[in-house]
């Protein structure tokens, strides 16, 4: 079958010779229109902030009725017409054909879609025989890893994209096992054979460490489709169980870091405009298909990926703990990714590609200790040219003398603060949620360092009522910009439903971003909450019965010029300043007024960049840029964290049995033995209502 369709595709395609030659092979059929009667709504999909159904069925088919009725044009919205039994526009899928072809960045992610399509839809009348022969050809043609041949500038290490692209080589050599893939040269087997361990150490580092992108509302999205196109597809059985596991996982981090449809929480990675409104989340559909809260997104790819995966089951105590109605003052604490000096702890080295590339997941580039590894890997292979490291190889020989004098890991010492922004090794986060509002932080996390994409620590009162500060990057041409990461990482630290922020920016040797600005700012959209009031060095903002309250060390000002910022952006001038935000609600606080007059008669104090704060709510706080956090002079744990506490779940740090329980419904982890154990069964067929369903391989 796979085999009659790629020779289709030969017959209809002009025989090309090395990838550049043929990268435009489908540019005439990427012009094809739509079919006619093709949808062409966009209407917005309607934010639940309480969940819509409790019946898994009735959220997957109000999703697959929502996308089909308003597809983008991209191949996962074409999944979604075929599924329905609808035209597809076949335009749009050669335009990915296009992508991948010429190896754009993100190439994986259409990747995943159009394997899917092969895997799931290859006799379907949806998609016409020429298609699908030349989607063959174009999978057939790809380079899946950076040691296969060719130059291009495809991001292929970060954490999100290794597994994307691990798990499409893996499953690109299962579908054609006997044929040779033309980069490569290898056949379907050796290309299985290749990435079969990459697959299992990224599931098993994920699993027992978590992620180094945490909890992005980003970059979650992509993890998704990726572990549901191994449970989906993997003849493996180990490979299966272990994604199964894994996602299992990623939506228990949901469920405890979600405020009623919001991963509004700290984050590894995430973006100006997914941060500032939960509207525009990548994770937003999952978290509705999941959990029955938040937006749908029609050509979401873990949203699709999902609902068109019967193989995976959602154990149902994730949907309890994700709508659990008590959601009065429950503390979250979670360790999340690996720290560079503990190697050997993860089996790891400095000296092959493979350990490299792991490296890399977390962006280890430029750490004293893996930067001579990232400099061999720069020439093996042949990434100076890659879009991505320009701002290496414009300081390639400086580089080379270092690399010809053994003083590459001195260089990355001497300029650690710049160079290695982009790192995210171990974090602790602490999550605090209520019914009205939720907190969350990642504790004291390398304070003074540069950033990158890092998100520290955000308050959340709705789906668009947050707050966040950052050290901005102006005019910057890249991350971290002006609310994208931090030019300069703070030192926070939070206890319930306080945090404290202090920012101490120091002028220091830069290689890559120039920390120009010198004024920290707090994203705080007044238009977006219910009322707003200034007292004193006080902001307080509410949104229905919740209630927040910010403080700087610094005056501050409001972004006075028109645009998205406009009386939104709360400025503070001085590069060294410490910003308060205490949350509470008309429950435990009284009235709006009662609430701010507390505050603003609290005392505080700042000296040599140490603050003590009388919190109404927690008593004395007192906390600097060296040493703990102090609550009635006791301190509170900022380090160390388990893999999971909280009410719901639990695990010590490394994983590798984790419990999560509410009510009766349980799900038991063991990685060990591969046995996933829940209650009530997951196939809802045993007619004992006290049957405990456990799979393993």
């Amino acid at each position: 079958m796979a085999a009659l369709g790629f020779a289709i595709g030969l017959v209809s395609s002009v025989l090309a010779g090395d990838w550049q030659s043929q990268a435009d092979r489908y540019a005439e059929l990427a012009k094809l229109p739509p079919p006619a009667g093709y949808p062409q709504a966009d209407a917005n999909d309607t934010f639940c902030e309480q969940s819509f159904s409790a019946f898994a069925e009735t959220r997957r088919e109000a999703f697959l009725r929502y996308a089909a009725q308003n597809p983008q044009s991209g191949v996962w919205s074409q999944l979604v017409l075929a599924e329905r039994g609808l035209p597809v526009w076949e335009g749009s899928i050669y335009r990915n054909l296009l992508r991948i072809d010429r190896r754009e960045d993100t190439a994986d992610f259409a990747l995943h879609s159009i394997l899917r399509m092969l895997y799931q839809y290859h006799d379907s009348p949806a998609f016409s025989r020429q298609l699908i022969g030349s989607a063959e050809r174009t999978v057939l043609d790809f380079k899946y890893w950076p040691d296969e041949p060719g130059v291009d500038s495809m991001c292929t290490w970060s954490e999100n994209h290794h597994i994307l692209f691990a798990s499409a080589g893996y499953l690109a050599g299962q579908l054609y096992p006997e044929q040779t893939f033309t980069n490569s040269g290898w056949t379907g087997k050796e290309l299985m054979a290749k990435h079969r361990p990459r697959v299992l150490r990224w599931l098993d580092l994920r699993y027992r460490t978590g992620f180094s992108e945490w909890l992005s509302n980003v970059y979650y999205d992509a993890d998704m489709a990726a572990l549901l196109s191994l449970i989906e597809f993997s003849e493996d059985e180990e490979i299966a169980q272990r994604a199964t596991m894994v996602l299992d996982l990623m939506l228990a981090d949901i469920a405890c870091n979600q405020f009623h449809g919001s991963l509004a929480c700290t984050h590894g990675r995430s973006y100006e405009s997914h941060k500032k409104s939960s509207l525009r989340e990548g994770t937003s559909t999952v978290n509705k298909l999941c959990f029955g809260t938040g937006k749908f997104r029609s050509g979401s790819m873990s949203g699709v990926s999902m609902v068109l995966s019967p193989k995976y089951q959602m154990p149902e105590v994730l949907y309890s703990i994700a709508n659990d109605p008590n959601q009065q003052g429950m503390v979250s604490r979670q360790r999340m990714g690996i720290r560079v000096d503990e190697a050997a702890r993860w089996g790891l080295g400095f000296d092959t590609p493979e350990d490299g590339m792991v490296w890399l997941s977390l962006e280890a580039y430029a750490h004293p200790k893996t930067l001579p590894l990232f400099v061999n890997m720069l020439d093996e292979f042949h990434w100076w040219q890659n879009k991505f490291f320009q701002p290496f190889a414009k300081q390639q020989a400086v580089i080379r003398e270092a690399q010809r004098t053994n003083q590459l890991s001195a260089l990355a010492t001497q300029y650690e603060v710049d160079i290695s922004r982009n790192l995210r090794e171990e974090v602790n986060i602490y999550t605090y949620r209520t019914a009205d509002y939720m907190l969350s932080t990642a504790q004291d996390y390398r304070a003074g360092l540069g950033g990158d994409q890092h998100s520290i620590w955000q308050a959340t009162l709705g789906p668009d009522a947050m707050c966040f500060t950052t050290y901005p990057v102006l005019n910057a041409k890249a991350t971290p910009d002006n609310w994208t990461g931090s030019g300069t990482l703070p030192r926070a630290a939070q206890h319930e439903n306080v945090v404290i922020v202090i920012y101490h920016l120091e002028q220091t040797p830069s290689l890559y971003v120039p920390e120009t600005a010198d004024f920290t700012h707090a994203w705080l959209p007044r238009d977006r909450f219910d009322e707003v009031i200034e007292r004193d060095d006080w902001v307080f903002a509410r949104r229905g019965e919740g209630y927040l309250a910010l403080w700087s060390s610094q005056p501050t000002h409001w972004q006075d010029q028109l645009g998205d910022d406009y009386q939104r952006e709360l400025i503070a001038d001085g590069r060294d300043c410490v910003w308060i935000c205490e949350l509470g609600c008309k429950t435990h606080d009284g009235t709006f007024e009662k609430f701010a007059d507390r505050l603003t008669a609290a005392p505080i104090s700042v000296a040599d960049r140490k603050v003590t704060y009388r919190s109404p709510s927690q008593g004395a706080l007192a906390f600097g840029w060296d040493g703990p956090l102090l609550k009635n002079d006791a301190p509170i744990p900022l380090h160390d964290y388990p893999r999971y506490e909280n009410r719901f779940i639990h695990s010590d740090f490394p994983a590798e049995r984790v419990t999560l329980q509410h009510g009766k419904q349980h799900l038991v982890l063991d990685w060990r033995t591969l046995e996933r154990t829940t209650y009530p069964p997951l196939d809802f067929e045993s007619t004992n209502p006290e049957t405990v369903r456990s799979t393993k391989p």
